[in-house]
């Protein structure tokens, strides 16, 4: 009898313990599911202007860019320039990103004069990041190796093939190519130029990036 009772037992067990454990996989599916949707949905461009610290300031400027609009009709927006494609680094971008809500709450920005007074800070940071990752997000459009050199103009041509040499990134030369520079962005870099006297060193003739320079003795240069 008691035999008869265990095996009872046992035959009750596994066959609960099939469906937890099939209960537990459908959750999975759902949470795995629910959890990648509220990735996406926080992952567009109306999600990033829906506050208007990003709508009535940095997207109206952004409105004014070739990366909004274009001959082509290719579009980048605010995720695919702030965001990584990668689901790691996403993931982590998200994380860091809670640290915007707080400043949400606080209204550290939500007026223009606020977001002023902050903006070389917040594009600091913002450079920083990129420099950080070698322009990753820059990248997935826009790769040295996919670019025909020989179709671009003379000073991009010129500039392009020395930062590689430099092992120059895109946000090197590219600050404020989709946002104004801050007010006080010339005080910030200090005045220096040391790309220009890199390019003196290496010299190459003025008229490469000024055309409108007569041309010197060292014309060929290439």
């Amino acid at each position: 009898m008691r035999q008869r009772f265990r095996s009872i037992i046992k035959k009750i067990c596994r066959r609960y313990l099939l469906v937890f454990l099939f209960g537990i996989f459908i959750l999975g599916i759902l949470f795995w599911g629910a959890f990648n949707t509220v990735l996406e949905k926080t992952n567009n461009l109306a999600f990033c202007i829906s506050c208007h610290e990003m709508k009535d300031n940095v997207y109206q400027e952004y409105r004014q860019t070739i990366h909004y609009r274009n001959r082509t009709g290719v579009r980048a927006t605010c995720p695919d320039c702030h965001v990584p494609r990668e689901w790691g680094h996403m993931l982590a971008r998200k994380i860091r990103a809670t640290n915007e809500l707080m400043h949400k709450m606080l209204g550290s920005i939500d007026t223009p004069e606020k977001f002023q007074a902050k903006r070389l800070e917040l594009a600091r940071h913002v450079w920083q990041t990129m420099k950080d990752s070698d322009s990753r997000e820059c990248r997935n459009c826009h790769n040295f190796n996919a670019m025909d050199m020989s179709r671009q103009k003379s000073r991009s041509r010129t500039i392009h093939r020395l930062s590689q040499q430099r092992g120059k990134t895109c946000i090197d030369c590219h600050q404020g190519i989709a946002h104004h520079l801050p007010d006080n962005y010339e005080a910030y870099r200090g005045g220096s130029d040391d790309d220009h006297d890199y390019y003196s060193a290496q010299k190459v003739p003025c008229q490469r990036c000024h055309p409108d320079m007569p041309a010197q003795n060292n014309e060929e240069w290439d």
